[in-house]
């Protein structure tokens, strides 16, 4: 079940959020006392309340904003059992100074904002001998091992526990709480109103991980980077596993470069089925693997981990994406057999997308250059793959029969942006953007003005997912649902409009297996 807090400073505000998320709805709903600004007129608040409520009167050395006696805090408190409330959340030293009344269920809590103490086993007992109904322990995760610590927690708790590492590390307890034993988990009606780090909206919680259906059948996905937290990957995959229906979840997983190994091996514990693999971590999970395919290894870079008994076994669908993407974009223009033997292309950057689309390239005898802002990772990267380098400020001096950006030039929020000039568009050129947000970057837009043919970011993010849910699945992907949902995303407002007819078509494109 999912609590939504409403911590509004006043009362019309704090009654209005409270029947808009009932609407929603919310079966639970967090009422934060502390944060009502005004004296608390507690009957007008709670009097035809829409749905079942905690009330928390947090002190600020617990987080809160509660600036008034100590005093007035029980009186309160007590006052809302007194009324009924269906559950009251009480700190560790306030809970013996209030008694159980009534059918009021206690939830003894505890907070820590900065990182996970050592004895948080035996703050756990505490807590769950002071006549608890329900022990909340929420504590800052500093790193995956934190998270895994406070999962520990409540699987081996007796008492029914809300463990919460709070932050980026630790959303995923918010998300599988309910896998662990948590009768219940928090999230808030608007982000821009969290009360605690890491604090997910009530939307996500409910409509992109459907948190209220896990279980302990649920098949668990992921992505795993440092940062993750605006990741999209959680959305599309999400978005494919309902569509066809299946009891899958796919989750963000931050994790630090220096505890790969030991998430790796968490992951085969918890039974995960797969992950996504990106920024720091495609080339570092390399040794970790008991098999790779042959792209990964020329590659020497990694985004996809399948976990099948003791087996890990890894992948690169980046490639595959991009090589699908160029392969039908050069078939359109040029009626071979091969689209890609003999023609050339220009890479702009030189990171992990670069090496990807490059080696793939490279596979398919396409001569290939790179240009960078780094020309010494360039040179390594040309040298590598058998290219050439150029300085960036020579990338104008050439005309491809592909080029591709893979910098994040033009990227949300620097817009306006773009890594090549208009007026050196060649209409003969493919170009093709590996940025995806926003779709129509200032690349494609002055690409398409200059009547190149055009792939944009977005084709080659949802046809790596794809890839990847085909690996995780062994099913077809819903593409068109995956490919609305990221749409839907990144620009919500207009994402109908968008005018596909200049893009690679994913309904006709081809899988190219090739590696």
């Amino acid at each position: 079940m999912l609590c939504v807090t409403v911590a509004r400073t006043r009362h019309k505000h704090t009654i209005q959020e409270h029947l808009d998320v009932a609407a929603q709805g919310a079966k639970l709903v967090e009422l934060r006392m502390d944060y009502i600004a005004r004296s608390i007129d507690l009957a007008r608040i709670l009097k035809n309340r829409p749905t079942p409520v905690v009330v928390t009167c947090r002190r600020k050395e617990d987080g809160g904003r509660w600036e008034k006696s100590e005093e007035d805090r029980l009186m309160l408190l007590r006052q809302s059992i007194a009324t009924g409330v269906e559950y009251i959340d009480l700190e560790e030293d306030t809970a013996a100074k209030i008694p159980r009344y009534g059918k009021t269920k206690r939830i003894i809590s505890y907070h820590n904002f900065e990182g996970i103490p050592n004895d948080l086993e035996a703050i756990h007992a505490r807590l769950a001998k002071l006549d608890a109904d329900i022990v909340k322990i929420a504590v800052q995760a500093n790193s995956f091992d934190d998270t895994a610590r406070v999962i520990e927690m409540m699987r081996n708790a007796k008492t029914p526990t809300i463990g919460i590492a709070m932050g980026d590390y630790g959303s995923i307890t918010r998300i599988l709480g309910a896998r662990y034993g948590a009768p219940f988990t928090y999230c808030v009606f608007n982000l821009d109103r969290r009360v605690a780090p890491g604090q997910l909206s009530y939307n996500d919680m409910k409509n992109v991980y459907r948190v209220e259906s896990i279980t302990a059948k649920t098949k668990i996905f992921g992505v795993v980077a440092d940062p993750v937290a605006q990741s999209y990957s959680p959305m599309l995959h999400n978005s494919a596993f309902e569509s066809n229906n299946l009891d899958y979840r796919y989750l963000p997983f931050r994790v630090a470069a220096g505890d790969i190994s030991t998430f790796i091996r968490w992951c085969q514990r918890e039974g995960v089925g797969g992950l996504s693999v990106t920024i720091p971590h495609k080339q570092s999970v390399l040794p970790m693997l008991t098999q790779a395919e042959s792209a990964a290894q020329g590659i020497g870079a990694c985004n996809t981990i399948v976990f099948s008994g003791e087996d890990r076994i890894g992948y690169n669908t980046d490639f595959r994406a991009a090589m699908e993407c160029i392969g039908y974009g050069l078939a359109k223009i040029h009626e071979e057999p091969n689209p890609f033997e003999g023609r050339s292309a220009l890479i702009l950057g030189s990171g992990g997308v670069a090496r990807a689309i490059g080696w793939g390239l490279a596979q398919r005898r396409v001569r290939v250059s790179f240009a960078s802002r780094n020309f010494e990772a360039a040179s390594q990267l040309a040298k590598e793959l058998g290219g050439r380098a150029m300085p960036w400020e020579e990338r104008h001096s050439v005309q491809p029969n592909v080029m591709i950006n893979c910098t994040p030039i033009g990227m949300f929020p620097e817009m306006d942006a773009t890594p090549f000039r208009k007026e050196n568009l060649d209409a003969r050129t493919l170009v093709f953007d590996t940025v995806y947000n926003p779709e129509q970057t200032l690349l494609i837009r002055n690409a398409k003005m200059a009547g190149c043919p055009v792939i944009t970011g977005l084709s080659m993010f949802v046809r790596q997912a794809a890839y990847q849910y085909r690996l995780f699945t062994g099913l077809e992907p819903p593409i068109d649902a995956m490919t609305k949902a990221l749409r839907r995303a990144i620009s919500p407002l207009n994402y109908n409009n968008f005018d596909d007819l200049d893009d690679v078509d994913e309904k006709e494109a081809q899988t190219d297996e090739a590696d």
